[in-house]
């Protein structure tokens, strides 16, 4: 009896997770999931310690997102799909070489047809995604261009404010608002974090915990609290902003 197909699936939100395994379970029963994260660095660690077959991966994921992920089951010699709620990102997918992409909410009858591509290249020696491809589409969904944010319109009080990219210190999600926080002032937007995430310049901006971003050179130094928490000191100002596990990779040797 042959050995069990074995997958990763790596999916930031929740109730996207639970659906895909639970379609999976249904479209693939013999297929072995080893592993099911919600960040990029947790499908790292999975990815190299069990060597998926296949891995189901979420374009943007806290930390380290799916391109970095499917490099290391590529060097495993898995296949990839990657999973995205935006069009544009899954047609460049597919056309760098990902053995499919499923646009989000994923429907059953396309889930199948990537089922059966998957079963027909794991039959294949060269199934695999060679890694220059994914350097190429990791370029091309740097934002850039048109696509950058320059300014926000913001609510401040009873007006409407337009800040300037270059002013914002940090974004923090607040229940279902975004403080925009500046150098003199802060306001608020409805856009969700995840959405500005898009148009940011990962240059300059780092998601450093799942409801802050924060312009890298306002940061100061990186500490422990009192509790043992990571938190960062920002320059010239008094608060300091949390860390998660999921992006302390960020700040190896600072």
């Amino acid at each position: 009896m042959n050995a069990p197909v074995t997958a990763l699936i790596a999916e930031d939100e929740a109730p996207q997770r639970a659906a895909l395994l639970d379609l999976l379970a249904e479209q693939w029963p013999e297929l072995e999931v080893v592993g099911a994260c919600e960040d990029g660095p947790s499908a790292l660690l999975i990815a190299a310690e069990r060597r998926p077959q296949v891995a189901f991966l979420d374009i943007r994921m806290p930390g380290i997102g799916g391109l970095d992920v499917a490099r290391a089951v590529v060097a495993g010699g898995g296949l990839v799909v990657f999973t995205t709620a935006y069009d544009e990102y899954a047609v460049r997918a597919f056309d760098a070489g990902a053995a499919d992409y499923l646009l989000k909410p994923i429907q059953p009858a396309r889930l199948r047809r990537t089922v059966e591509r998957l079963r027909a290249r794991l039959a294949r020696p060269d199934g695999i995604v060679p890694a220059a491809p994914l350097d190429a589409l990791e370029a091309r969904l740097r934002p850039h261009g048109d696509r950058l944010i320059r300014w926000i319109s913001a609510s401040a009080g009873d007006s409407v404010r337009m800040i300037g990219i270059d002013e914002v210190v940090y974004f923090q999600a607040q229940d279902k608002y975004v403080r925009v926080v500046t150098g003199a002032d802060e306001a608020v937007i409805r856009t969700p974090l995840k959405e500005l995430l898009a148009g940011l310049d990962p240059d300059l901006f780092w998601q450093v915990h799942r409801g802050v971003v924060v312009r890298v050179a306002a940061i100061e130094r990186l500490r422990k609290d009192e509790f043992g928490r990571a938190v960062l000191r920002l320059k010239g100002r008094a608060e300091t902003l949390p860390v998660s596990a999921a992006f302390a990779h960020r700040f190896r040797g600072m």
